[in-house]
């Protein structure tokens, strides 16, 4: 449940806003809150994000999610490893364009011969 991608987003989400509740990471996720939830303890139990509330404020189930020195190692690791994913997807589907045009030129060409 917890692979590269969303492993970088949440990662990468957290680092840049550390007060975002779980509600609004899977909104920008576009997962569950449970998912998130699963998601965000797998992350707490392997060490990489620490959770603390906050103190003063009155919502006392608002928490501030910060990335340990191993969660910043793993999303260096991960992002790398993302990109890879990334880029091996934007070579398939470059090879699979050039073959659809390909098949769609000769298509295009046969629909405009004239029986002689």
């Amino acid at each position: 449940m917890l692979n590269d991608e969303y492993r970088y987003r949440i990662l990468k989400l957290l680092e840049e806003k550390p007060d975002a509740s779980q509600r609004e990471i899977a909104r920008e996720l576009g997962v569950s809150l449970g998912r998130v939830n699963f998601c965000l303890n797998a992350l707490v139990e392997k060490g990489l994000l620490k959770v603390n509330n906050f103190k003063q404020s009155p919502n006392k189930k608002k928490y501030l999610y910060f990335l340990t020195p191993n969660g910043m190692q793993e999303k260096a690791q991960v992002t790398l490893r993302f990109l890879r994913t990334k880029l091996d997807e934007v070579e398939r589907l470059k090879t699979e364009v050039v073959r659809l045009q390909d098949e769609a030129a000769k298509l295009n060409a046969k629909s405009f011969k004239h029986p002689d």
